[in-house]
């Protein structure tokens, strides 16, 4: 028989087999999300949402104090977060733990940006829009929240006259009583030059906790030798990491003056502060201040 015969004999070919439906990813079985909880639902539960969601009691009848109120609270949690990355760090500082300590530094960059995004809801506020409910704040002012009070102390600008606003509420006060007393992020980050070799003074090394730092021409001359130095070395990136924060802070305090000052001018602040005087004054100051000084001398 010739090929061309068989060829036209030949049987339809089969049809291909069904394929089986692609899996779900993860290996999970796709189903409908579980919708029924007994009371709260377990994510209710882990972020507290209806402790946040209802934790706002306005005080006036203008509907631009929600945003202002909500943004505030925003404001504190972030200063809850970054208080926290920043006792990490001064924790694994002491024990030589530097791949913590820089980590928790660089997660507190993004929540420092973050912090200071919340301006913005409030940064075109007009006198007129934050007069409407400057009055339902009364005395409140910013300078009496106690978690931003132990974000300044952890940088190092301590004043135990600070704590007095909060005498009324034991807990705050012991918090704030406590940060008082303990080092520094800055102070840790001294003492692990001094173990490192670095010529830091025993006066700066064990000076009174409770007191503002004060910048040391000894400590800008240990700067300056770890700068001139290697630039893989991990103290020139620790130096970075701080100043990085640094410059967070500075925009935070610019951001909070302006903010002020396009909404109330020169008028005394709430809670009795002489306003963007105050805040102009804050604004000056240098956190971690060697770390910019010495950039002269490299």
């Amino acid at each position: 028989m010739s090929h061309s015969s068989s060829a036209s004999q030949a049987s339809p070919s089969p049809e291909p087999a069904p394929q089986p439906a692609p899996s779900c990813p993860f290996g999970q079985a796709e189903a409908d999300p579980n919708l029924d909880f007994k009371g709260t639902t377990p994510y209710e539960d882990y972020v507290q949402a209806e402790l946040l969601t209802h934790a706002q009691h306005l005080l006036s009848d203008d509907p631009g104090e929600m945003a202002f109120l909500v943004t505030t609270q925003v404001m504190e949690l972030w200063f809850t977060v970054i208080v926290h990355e920043w006792h990490t760090a001064a924790q694994a500082l002491r024990s030589e733990d530097l791949p913590t300590a820089m980590d928790a530094l660089r997660r507190s960059t993004y929540e420092l940006e973050a912090l200071n995004a919340a301006w913005k809801p409030l940064a075109r506020l007009t006198p007129a829009q934050f007069n409407a409910y400057r009055g339902a704040l009364g005395e409140g002012s910013g300078f009496q929240s106690a978690m931003y009070r132990r974000l300044e102390f952890l940088l190092g600008e301590k004043s135990a006259s600070m704590l007095v606003p909060h005498r009324g509420a034991p807990r705050e006060y012991a918090e704030l009583e406590k940060a008082l007393h303990e080092p520094s992020l800055w102070d840790e980050v001294l003492r692990l030059l001094d173990r490192r070799g670095y010529a830091i003074p025993v006066s700066v090394l064990h000076r009174d906790p409770t007191l503002k730092y004060e910048p040391h021409p000894a400590v800008e001359a240990a700067w300056t030798e770890i700068y001139v130095g290697d630039p893989e070395n991990e103290l020139v990136r620790l130096g970075e990491a701080l100043t990085d924060v640094a410059e967070l802070v500075w925009r935070w305090r610019n951001d909070h003056l302006v903010a002020t000052r396009r909404a109330m001018g020169a008028k005394m602040g709430t809670g009795g502060s002489s306003g963007v005087a105050w805040l102009e004054k804050r604004a000056r100051k240098n956190v971690f201040p060697e770390l910019w000084t010495a950039r002269s001398h490299v």
